[in-house]
Formats: C-alpha cells, sequence, structure tokens
C-alpha cells in the first residue's frame, strides 16, 4: 500500500470516457461525485465519499469550453483538500492555455505559467499532463510534475501499417526535435516545413527542408485546433509529390473550421488520442487512439513511488491500444 492511502480516482465533465477507460485498466471504478451548475454558470461540486487519507487522482482535461473545464478542476482540488485527501494529483491530459508561454509582444501575459499558479494555489500537489505545448512549461509549476509522451502509442500503431517509403515531417521548426525523436524510432528521414505565420492561426509562407516526392508523409505535431496549418502542410507537400499523407497529433482540439477541412483535403488519415473527448461526428479518417493504458500506469506508478521512465521503458507493449479496446 502508498504511504498516501488507497488511491481514488475522480473525474470532472470535461473527459469522462477517458477517465472510465483509465479505471478500468486499473480494475477500479470512479469515485463518486456531485457536479452542477446553478442558474447563473456556478460550478457546485461536492465529493460523494469518503477520501479522508486518500490518494486521490483528478481527470480533467482543459479542453473547451476551456474555462468552466479549468474552474472545475480547480473547485474539484479545493474540494478535495477539504475534505482531507492524503495527496491530491491533477491527472491534465491537455493542458490548455498552453499557447502563451512567454511574452513574445509587450504588455502580453504568460498564461500558462498563470494556469500553474492557480493549479497549485487550489492545493494539488502534484500534476500529471501529456505533451506539453513547450517543455518550459514544466518549470512553471512549484510542485512535482509528470511530463507525459504519446510518442509510443503512435509509433506501434504507425510501425504496424509497415509503410515502405515513409518520411516524418515536421510542420514547423519548433516541432523538429518531438519529429526527429519519431523518425529515429521508426528508422526512417525526417523533414522540417519552414513556415511564416503573419498572425495566429494563419500560415502565410511554407518551404520544405528535406525530400518527400513520392514518399509516405507522416506530419507531426502535438496539436490541431482549426486545422488551417496542418492543411497547408499536406497541401504543400501534395505540391512537391508526396504520395500518400498521414498525420498525427496527441491533442485533436478540432475547433471552428477544423472539421470541415480535415475532410476536405489530401490528407489520408489523421490520428489523435483521446486526450479530448470530440469523437462524436468525426468524419472517417480521423482515427482514435487511446492513452488510457499510459496514464493509467502512470498514475499506478506515482501511487506506488515508483519510476515512470522505468516503467514506461518496460511496458511499451501495454500502449499497443485502440481506442476500440476499451
Amino acid at each position: 500500500m502508498s504511504e498516501f492511502g488507497d488511491i481514488v480516482l475522480l473525474s470532472g465533465s470535461a473527459n469522462q470516457p477517458l477517465a472510465k477507460r483509465i479505471a478500468a485498466f486499473l480494475k477500479t471504478t470512479l469515485g463518486k461525485i456531485e457536479l452542477k451548475r446553478f442558474n447563473d454558470g456556478e460550478i457546485y461540486c461536492r465529493i460523494e465519499e469518503n477520501v479522508r487519507g486518500k490518494d486521490a487522482f483528478v481527470i480533467q482535461s482543459t479542453s473547451s469550453p476551456v474555462n468552466d473545464n479549468l474552474m472545475e478542476l480547480a473547485i474539484i482540488i479545493d474540494a478535495l483538500r477539504r475534505a482531507s485527501a492524503s495527496r491530491i494529483t491533477a491527472v491534465i491530459p491537455y493542458y490548455g492555455y498552453a499557447r502563451q508561454d512567454r511574452k513574445a509582444k509587450a504588455r502580453e501575459p504568460i498564461t500558462a505559467k498563470l494556469v500553474a499558479n492557480l493549479i497549485t494555489a487550489c492545493g494539488a500537489d502534484r500534476v500529471m499532463t501529456l505533451d506539453l505545448h513547450a517543455d518550459q512549461i514544466q518549470g512553471f509549476f512549484d510542485i512535482p510534475l509528470d511530463h507525459l509522451y504519446a510518442l509510443p502509442v503512435f509509433q506501434s500503431y504507425f510501425s504496424e501499417k509497415n509503410l515502405s517509403n515513409l518520411v516524418v515531417v515536421s510542420p514547423d521548426v519548433g516541432g523538429a526535435k518531438k519529429a526527429n525523436f519519431l523518425a529515429k524510432k521508426l528508422n526512417v528521414p525526417l523533414a522540417i516545413i519552414d513556415k511564416r505565420r503573419e498572425k495566429h492561426n494563419e500560415v502565410a509562407e511554407m518551404t520544405i527542408v528535406g525530400e518527400v516526392n513520392d514518399k509516405e508523409c507522416l506530419l507531426v505535431d502535438d496539436m490541431i485546433d482549426t486545422a488551417g496549418t496542418i492543411c497547408e502542410a499536406a497541401k504543400a507537400l501534395k505540391q512537391n509529390g508526396a504520395r500518400k499523407i498521414f498525420v498525427m497529433a496527441t491533442h485533436g482540439i478540432f475547433s471552428g473550421p477544423a472539421i470541415e477541412r480535415l475532410s476536405n483535403n489530401d490528407i489520408d488519415e489523421v490520428v489523435v488520442s483521446d486526450s479530448i473527448n470530440n469523437r462524436k461526428g468525426m468524419p472517417s479518417k480521423i482515427k482514435v487512439l487511446s492513452i488510457a493504458p499510459l496514464l493509467g500506469e502512470a498514475i499506478n506508478a506515482v501511487h506506488l513511488n515508483s519510476s515512470i521512465s522505468e516503467l514506461m521503458d518496460k511496458k511499451f507493449n501495454i500502449l499497443q491500444l485502440s481506442l476500440s479496446e476499451y
């Protein structure tokens, strides 16, 4: 048994299907919690079981509606703290407000740090998250943070496809490190798209560095928001002779015109994780892989105070699971 008591899993309303898959993987059930809204939109929360002296894990992505889900997470953490939980871990598969991780212009906020301060102030003892938009956000927290990567899930999926002439493509210079890591794991070449962005969600110019002619291209990114960048990247690859185009992104935000754009372009398949619960109305070309085993193993490791990195190195085979298995 952990020094922090028995484990209890709780879920906010942002992604309950994922929370249930994690609970199923850990062979347990979700803790009982009441969540509702007052008429003016205020959030009401009550933990409906005893959590005194227990090791509590709150599963909540800060996806759309971002502000509601973030506030709900804060309220649940406060409720657990006041109910004397031994330790509170905020499991945030998708960490919102991460795109402002520095001051790019005068008089801008650093929202990634602001949210880190908020979660800490609420009473969280540690945080677990997946594929942050920028690695330096880890340093914004004054409490322990476990930063997990979904690459093994995608690596397994694309390895099984046995693509004969694959090249991994980073849609921008900033994502080259992540794309290069996957390219090495798959033992395939790397290409990079140098893009010039004039304003948010708009790309003005793209230049491809690397050979993509007659190749099966795998575009790698951490998130797909409006899908404008990824669709423009796919268009550039097609114009440069790409045979097939696959896209993998950990977080499928899919806001605004994203679904329509992804449905009407040269992309053959889009593969995302279930870090965000938005499966309704997805076109057939979008494939969802589950990160429940990854998060489940990490939660168990934290609970038992064992090494997450060593565990994942030994148990990559548990990640070869699609959403259909949960």
